[in-house]
C-alpha cells in the first residue's frame, strides 16, 4: 500500500514527508498551475531531494501527439533523472507512446482513465501504475469502485506488475474505498490527508487521555515528568 502526495508544494511535501509514510509525489499541469510559474525542472529536482530514497516522482507530458509526447517524456528524463514515472493520458497516441517509452526501459504512469477499457489496455501496455481518477468517475455516475476492483481482478488473473495508483479524490471514503477495491496505492492532495487526521472526535479522544492522565499525577503531567520524578528519588 502506498500513499502519495499529488502536489509540488515543497513547503507540503517537506510537512507530510516528515509525517505520512510517504511513497512519492505526482503532479499534472493543473497541479503546476496552483504552484504558479516555477522553474518546473528545478521544483522537480527540488522534491526527488526531499524524498525518502524509493520514492516515486511523476510528471506528466503536455503534447498531444506522439512525437511531441516522446520529445516531452525524454526532456523530463533529461532534466529531472531517469528514474521519474512518465505521466502520459490513456488515448490512441498515449498508448503508442507508453509502448515506446517501455520499450526503451522508462518507467510509466498511464493516467486521465475512466473507463475499463482505457485501463484494460494500459495494463496491456505494460504501464508500471494506472491512474484512475476516482471522483471524477464517480461524478460521471461511473462506479468508480467497481472499475479499480475490475482492474485488480485482470492484474492478479494475467500476473501483471502493474499497480493501480488511484487518483481524484473528493474525500477521505473515496481513498479508502479504493484501497478497499484493490488499488496499491493512491495520490491525493494535502487537504484530504488533513480532513483525515483531523476529524474532532480524534483530538477529542486525545484530550480526554491527557485529563485522565493529570487526574492522576497532576496538571501537565506527561509519562516523561513521571519517570523523572521517580528517578530523582
Amino acid at each position: 500500500m502506498e500513499f502519495l502526495l499529488d502536489t509540488i508544494d515543497i513547503p507540503t511535501i517537506t510537512k507530510y514527508n516528515q509525517i505520512l509514510p510517504l511513497a512519492g509525489v505526482t503532479s499534472n499541469p493543473t497541479i503546476v498551475k496552483k504552484a504558479g510559474k516555477v522553474d518546473f525542472f528545478q521544483q522537480m529536482r527540488q522534491i526527488r531531494q526531499i524524498l525518502d530514497k524509493g520514492a516515486t516522482l511523476h510528471a506528466q507530458v503536455v503534447s498531444q501527439d506522439v512525437p511531441g509526447m516522446l520529445a516531452d517524456a525524454h526532456a523530463i528524463l533529461d532534466n529531472i533523472d531517469d528514474q521519474v514515472y512518465i505521466k502520459v493520458p490513456t488515448t490512441e497516441n498515449g498508448l503508442a507512446v507508453m509502448k515506446q517509452l517501455k520499450a526503451e526501459g522508462h518507467h510509466v504512469t498511464a493516467t486521465a482513465i475512466y473507463t475499463k477499457f482505457q485501463g484494460l489496455l494500459a495494463i496491456g501496455a505494460g504501464a508500471d501504475y494506472i491512474a484512475p481518477y476516482y471522483n471524477r468517475m464517480a461524478n460521471m455516475n461511473i462506479d468508480a469502485a467497481e472499475v479499480v476492483h475490475c482492474f485488480a481482478q485482470t492484474i492478479a488473473q494475467t500476473h501483471s506488475t502493474t499497480k493501480i495508483l488511484a487518483a481524484s479524490f473528493h474525500n477521505v471514503g473515496q481513498v479508502t474505498a479504493a484501497i478497499e477495491n484493490g488499488a496499491q496505492a493512491v495520490t491525493m492532495g494535502a487537504d484530504i490527508v488533513a480532513a483525515g487526521l483531523g476529524m474532532p472526535a480524534i483530538a477529542s479522544a486525545v484530550q480526554d487521555f491527557g485529563a485522565d492522565w493529570e487526574s492522576l499525577y497532576g496538571p501537565g503531567a506527561t509519562v516523561t515528568s513521571l519517570a523523572e520524578t521517580i528517578n530523582s528519588l
